[in-house]
């Protein structure tokens, strides 16, 4: 038995066996005799989700040794990666090539199949989550059939598993559209919060990429505008000692000591909250788009997130600020708002909708589970949908309301896994048994 945790400490499993392919064919061969003992199979990824998903008790699949770059042409952007791959893996093998993803999340430890099956996204009021850049897929199905999907080829399939949970097949390889690479103007400082709110749509709209962090008990928020440089525009990185100070030593390092030092006093975590709010400094810079995009969490925590209706964000973020006073168990963590652009994948966050993104955070070991139930209530009264790798407590009768495309994603599930070769309890809660 080897015990598996995620990043998180929120999750853990002790599968019996672990299955660590290096093809497609060895994929497919794990699966058949998984299912042929009438086990369960569950791809690990990572670990980067706070919820169960990937949790396996009976059978686990690790790619790490199924990763890189399998083909690409240049000219039309067409990448194929193998699934395991990590999202810093291909960050690196895509700027070698001269290419880009068009827009990412601000961790890149996943996987690019977990990141894409539990929906995640980054920032951007013209742009989709990262399943959106997705032109095709290859899957491995609970028979051990190796199937391609796409918009032209089998579409059903391709709707449901471009954001598929884990619970359709196990993605072999993603085909991803992407572009030339480019370089983003980053402009990152604090502001009063309340001119943040009042000007958040122009914001939204007028940058390629917004989004704001608010510290609870501050009266600031850390604003991020990131937004694209014409072609030939000059590279300019943060200097290493800035990037370390700013970065490592202020987000990790400090925030870190202040974050545990709240967690051994809590009184002490209102007025650190302040003092957080106060010192946040400003910088400015412009580098490759993925340099960009990404930052390194060293500090750990738990977290929420749910997708809004961008139009009910500022009734939801007024209720939040009401009900963070109330809590009995102070807040040492940001809340984090992002926006996204309406999809049409079956179980993507932003399906049928422009949204907003809340994401509220725990630092571990502090309690949070008033404050997290608190936030699923605010936000399910305007249909808030969940972040499939962050935690919540909703059931699939609740999130068929809110998906008006959740019973096609399982009638597609019945299709391809008629005997839940690769559910597990968290999919059994959220999508139902099979």
């Amino acid at each position: 038995m080897t015990r598996w945790s995620n990043w998180a400490g929120t999750a853990t499993a002790s599968p019996l066996r672990v299955h660590r392919p290096r093809d497609t064919a060895a994929i497919a061969e794990a699966i058949i005799r998984s299912a042929a003992d009438g086990r369960r199979l569950r791809p690990l990824g990572s670990g980067h989700s706070f919820t169960a998903i990937a949790a396996a008790n009976s059978d686990a699949m690790d790619l790490t040794g199924w990763t890189g770059i399998a083909s690409a042409d240049v000219g039309k952007g067409l990448v194929t990666v193998r699934a395991g791959t990590t999202l810093k893996q291909l960050n690196a093998e895509l700027d070698a090539l001269g290419l880009a993803m068009t827009n990412l999340g601000d961790i890149d430890a996943q996987t690019v199949a977990g990141a894409i099956s539990t929906g995640t996204h980054g920032t951007g009021a013209r742009l989709g989550g990262i399943a959106t850049q997705i032109a095709a897929l290859e899957l491995v199905l609970a028979d051990g059939t190796v199937v391609t999907c796409s918009a032209d080829e089998r579409p059903d399939l391709f709707a449901a598993a471009r954001v598929g949970l884990g619970a359709l097949g196990v993605i072999s390889t993603v085909t991803l559209q992407c572009e030339p690479s480019f370089l983003l103007f980053a402009q990152e400082r604090p502001e009063p919060l309340e001119q943040v709110l009042e000007g958040f749509d122009r914001f939204a709209d007028e940058n390629d990429h917004f989004e704001f962090y608010w510290f609870p008990y501050g009266k600031n928020a850390l604003v991020k505008r990131n937004n694209r440089l014409p072609a030939g525009s000059e590279r300019r990185p943060l200097t290493r000692l800035k990037e370390f100070v700013d970065y490592e030593v202020t987000e990790n390092v400090a925030f870190g000591g202040l974050c545990r030092l709240g967690r051994a006093v809590p009184k002490l975590v209102q007025p650190l909250g302040r003092f957080a709010s106060n010192i946040l400094s400003a910088r400015e810079y412009s580098d490759t788009s993925h340099r960009v995009f990404v930052t390194h969490r060293g500090v750990r925590f738990v977290e929420s997130e749910f997708a809004i209706p961008r139009e009910a964000l500022h009734d939801v973020f007024s209720e939040l600020r009401a009900f963070v006073p109330k809590l009995e168990n102070p807040v040492a963590f940001p809340v984090e708002v992002r926006v996204a652009a309406a999809d049409d994948i079956w179980l993507s966050t932003a399906n049928g909708r422009d949204s907003a993104y809340i994401a509220i955070h725990q630092f571990v070991g502090m309690p949070y589970r008033e404050y997290f139930a608190g936030f699923a209530s605010i936000v399910g009264q305007v249909g808030g949908r969940p972040h499939w790798g962050k935690m919540h407590d909703l059931d699939a009768a609740t999130l068929r309301s809110r998906y008006p495309r959740f019973d096609d994603f399982l009638r597609v599930r019945k299709e391809v896994d008629p005997a839940g070769v690769f559910t597990n309890t968290y999919l059994d809660r959220v999508l139902g048994t099979v």
